[in-house]
């Protein structure tokens, strides 16, 4: 992650955002990653709707941003993400969450989780593009006309025969933008990103399209670009590999080991504040397994990391990390 400086190329005019990941990206992480900085947004975990509409008291609980104006404590915006299947119920608690200071509301209809696509929610949907129209056109209607509504999905469940119609049903429903995955249900994270299916959905629509899939790197934003056209992207498991991936696509600014380890030791800290010992303890171990990916300081310890017993064996285990990494 060393990178030589003066050889950076960056991309300071494009818009990147942060993806709604659950279990993961919960309101610590985004505090963690808007502290790095780079991002010009970020996505909430999706907020599950079914039943009944998510009060305004609940909303905020679920998304803590909402009570400092949709806003990080460190100032970057949050969208509010929704998951359901219920068009009414889905504008009813859109209303709810721009009541309670949403700026911004999002849609899943791209989880791929089989728990998720069992209740008849997130990508499940992209089987029926009315209902598609339906969810979008009854959030439209019941929120604001100043506040903005998108949308997240990928190519399509089984396979890509209804793209395009789930692509008009949309933006007939009235979203001003759409996120892209660029694979199917059915692909999970396995195949690469179709980006070409992208810049046809760009070809063919006038809401503002994003990138998203498979990028991890400069060099990846520079082949998603050109791949593309889009000026707009987010990324994901990338930012969990390497959480300063924003800051170091907008400014040239690569992250250091001995940062990473400081930044991890503090998130301990932050964690323990919101969860228990042992949610702690499990969030960290999670979140390793993402950062071997990138750090070879992790990668080489992570069997030791994943064998700690508590979070002060932990924190004690990251400060030697950082001695040995400090005088190497």
């Amino acid at each position: 992650m060393n990178l030589d400086q003066t050889s950076v190329n960056t991309f300071s005019d494009i818009v990147l955002a942060v993806a709604p990941m659950e279990g993961v990206m919960d309101h610590t992480m985004r505090s963690l990653l808007s502290q790095i900085g780079g991002m010009n947004y970020l996505v909430s975990e999706f907020v599950r709707v079914s039943q009944q509409a998510v009060s305004s008291a609940a909303l905020k609980k679920l998304v803590p941003e909402l009570n400092h104006n949709a806003k990080t404590t460190e100032g970057c915006p949050v969208h509010i993400q929704l998951l359901g299947s219920n068009p009414e119920i889905m504008g009813e608690t859109a209303y709810n969450a721009v009541c309670a200071g949403a700026s911004h509301i999002d849609i899943n209809f791209g989880c791929p989780a089989k728990r998720v696509n069992g209740h008849g929610g997130g990508s499940f949907l992209l089987q029926s593009p009315n209902t598609l129209f339906e969810i979008v056109d009854n959030i439209r209607t019941a929120i604001p006309s100043n506040i903005p509504l998108s949308a997240k999905i990928r190519l399509g469940f089984m396979d890509e025969s209804l793209f395009f119609q789930n692509l008009e049903a949309i933006e007939k429903g009235g979203a001003n933008a759409l996120t892209i995955h660029g694979r199917t249900k059915k692909d999970g994270y396995g195949p690469p990103a179709r980006w070409e299916k992208i810049k046809q959905a760009k070809s063919n629509s006038n809401m503002t399209i994003i990138a998203n899939g498979d990028i991890r790197s400069q060099e990846s934003l520079t082949a998603c670009v050109a791949a593309t056209h889009c000026k707009d992207f987010m990324i994901g498991r990338g930012s969990l590999s390497n959480p300063f991936i924003f800051r170091e696509l907008k400014e040239g600014n690569a992250g250091s080991e001995t940062e990473l380890l400081d930044l991890i030791e503090n998130y301990i800290d932050t964690l323990l504040l919101n969860y228990d010992e042992f949610a702690t303890l499990g969030r960290i171990k999670q979140w390793c397994a993402h950062l071997r990916q990138s750090w070879p300081c992790i990668a080489n310890q992570l069997k030791t990391i994943r064998q700690t017993q508590s979070t002060s064996e932990l924190k004690t285990l990251f400060a030697e990390m950082k001695i040995y990494n400090e005088a190497h």
